[in-house]
């Protein structure tokens, strides 16, 4: 019997990231859940809300799982993934952070280079949001136009709190864990990758943007409906 796969996207992006996935997860006969984080709801929510999320979704599954962080989520997974039901995590171009780290303040090297992303990001109230022109070619520039024009009008508003919040636990330091480096990545630096995968020991590189999840779906499902089978 497989284990089922619980999908956690990162800042600005939802459940919907994950579209193209889930029904080559279903084909495979995978179960699998996508959460959309409270951070990109509230500009009051945290790290631990999210967490929190997906703690909440791991109780409701009633089996064993393959936790999936991409981006930010890997903060996510990181803090909650220690849940006794989860068997393997997914770092997707992710943070692996140490205790005491954020998304926004840690240890890592090789993100020193300024990106797309950090150009296309602008501060309000408490909140970050993107240009849109900006947020494609950090995203999703070997998406089809179509396809990536669809993401960047979903994008929401994602809580600063969320992004400056501090792990308590590494996951990654209990459970089995893979991280895919994506080398064409514009919004997180490959070497910056490489460092946060350095941390987790077990990488596999694929040739895609930031958003294989739209570019490439089908890697993202090979892979995922590989790990459940374990």
């Amino acid at each position: 019997m497989s284990r089922a796969v619980v999908l956690v996207h990162g800042a600005w992006h939802g459940a919907w990231c994950w579209e193209q996935v889930i029904p080559r997860l279903d084909t495979a006969g995978v179960r699998s859940v996508a959460v959309d984080l409270p951070s990109v709801s509230s500009r009051d929510a945290n790290l631990q809300d999210d967490a929190a999320c997906v703690r909440g979704a791991l109780d409701a599954l009633g089996e064993d799982a393959v936790l999936v962080g991409h981006s930010y989520g890997g903060a996510v997974i990181t803090e909650s993934g220690v849940h006794p039901a989860v068997a393997h995590l997914v770092y997707l171009t992710a943070f692996a952070l140490e205790v005491g780290e954020s998304p926004a303040a840690n240890e890592l090297t090789g993100g020193e280079v300024r990106t797309v992303l950090d150009g296309a990001m602008q501060f309000g109230d408490g909140v970050l949001t993107l240009e849109p022109e900006l947020a494609i070619e950090a995203f999703y520039h070997d998406c089809e136009p179509a396809v990536a024009r669809a993401a960047v009008d979903r994008l929401r508003p994602q809580s600063l709190n969320a992004l400056q919040g501090k792990v308590t636990v590494t996951a990654w330091r209990e459970k089995p864990a893979t991280y895919v480096v994506c080398t064409d990545d514009r919004g997180l630096t490959p070497a910056l990758q490489r460092s946060n995968a350095s941390r987790v020991g077990n990488s596999i590189d694929w040739d895609t943007s930031h958003s294989p999840f739209l570019s490439r779906p089908e890697l993202v499902a090979d892979l995922l409906v590989d790990l459940s089978a374990r």
